[in-house]
């Protein structure tokens, strides 16, 4: 079982922005629209050391943001992996230069359709261009040149992001020393493409969405919130849910008809959430319907004959139903087929997929001796 391993953390950060592709040298993008400019919202954490050789890249999920670790002045929440990044924590800062960058179509700070649009002076909103997991790295990829490093030491990230470490690699293996693929996957199966669908109708049929251009005249908070029920459950195993709440009742002042009884029904009532008061519902259509588009199965994750310098660890949960381990294993045996130096750890955690943010001790005891391997490549 995971458990918190108490280290001083990284104190209060602050978010950069990194704004590139002014015209007439906006991002070319896969559907061959062009965007710009783009401003990407990033955090750092650690010092770049002269070399410039100790640089690591975290790559957070659909729902999350630059705000890896630390936390924000009149915010009391920390960064969404703050129990893997700090002084003598997995991603050490005493050793590495962390950096965490928020996506291309995000809401927090980076260019997507909440901006506004250059031409018309409103919001994109759903004139927003198609993106893709690709555009997001190519993005990126802009940024770590900003910041002069030619080599990454490692790339990690979960979900989403572990999509991303993917697509790294895939297009930019000589800049990548090693890769950590977490609870992810090469392409999502028909079961995660309905669950967000799922999620996208919820949002879409919020009569605030308004077709998608809702900006100044209130947000589908409704929808946006049983979104976040449906994220909630699929996030959690059946066993954690059984132990967190099991079929206890709420005492009878607290009951009413149709209201929660049980308590499992009011741990999924979200609608005064942060993710409901903050993220931007067209950013999770824009964002997931990236992830159901992504696909490097089938020898499309590297290009036949070409070198592979990138070393992976790739990590699975056997309790993940939503990411389920077999996808992990999928991926190991790609690159394994490629001749690539590539590790397969399942780590028996109970936390469901939300292991990745809750497994603690495992995971830095893993990626801990994993990347100190390259410290002095």
């Amino acid at each position: 079982m995971g458990t918190r391993i108490q280290q001083p953390g990284v104190g209060t950060t602050k978010t950069e922005f990194f704004t590139f592709a002014h015209p007439p040298n906006e991002l070319q993008l896969e559907s061959g629209q062009k965007l710009g400019p783009i401003t990407l919202a990033y955090e750092t954490y650690g010092l770049l050391n002269k070399d410039k050789t100790n640089a690591i890249l975290l790559l957070h999920s659909s729902t999350g943001d630059a705000n890896a670790a630390g936390f924000h002045e009149g915010r009391n929440e920390h960064g969404w992996w703050d129990n893997m990044v700090g002084p003598g924590k997995a991603f050490d800062t005493r050793h590495f230069f962390v950096i965490c960058s928020n996506v291309l179509g995000g809401c927090a700070g980076s260019t997507g359709p909440s901006s506004i649009n250059p031409q018309t002076g409103k919001s994109y909103a759903l004139e927003f261009p198609v993106i893709t997991i690709a555009d997001m790295v190519n993005a990126q990829r802009h940024l770590i040149d900003f910041l002069g490093i030619e080599k990454l030491l490692c790339i990690a990230g979960g979900q989403m992001g572990g999509m991303q470490v993917l697509q790294w690699a895939a297009a930019y293996s000589k800049r990548v020393r090693s890769a950590i693929p977490i609870a992810t996957t090469l392409r999502h199966s028909p079961q995660q493409m309905a669950f967000n669908e799922v999620t996208r109708q919820a949002i879409t049929a919020d009569p605030e969405w308004r077709k998608g251009y809702y900006y100044g005249l209130g947000r589908p908070e409704t929808g946006l919130a049983v979104c976040r029920m449906i994220l909630n459950i699929t996030q959690m195993s059946d066993r954690v849910m059984e132990e967190k709440f099991s079929r206890r009742v709420k005492e009878p002042g607290e009951r009413g008809f149709f209201t929660d009884d049980f308590e499992v029904e009011g741990c999924t009532r979200y609608r005064n959430d942060r993710f409901v008061k903050s993220f931007d519902a067209n950013s999770y259509l824009f964002l997931t319907k990236a992830m159901d588009q992504f696909d490097l199965s089938r020898g499309k994750l590297f290009a036949s004959g070409r070198p592979i310098q990138t070393r992976f660890m790739v990590v699975g949960y056997l309790s993940d139903w939503l990411y389920p381990p077999y996808q992990s294993l999928e991926i190991a045996r790609e690159l394994k087929a490629r001749k690539t130096d590539a590790t397969y750890c399942e780590i028996n955690s109970k936390y469901g997929h939300n292991a990745y943010l809750m497994s603690v001790e495992e995971q830095t005891h893993l990626i801990r001796h994993f990347v100190q391997t390259d410290i002095f490549w």
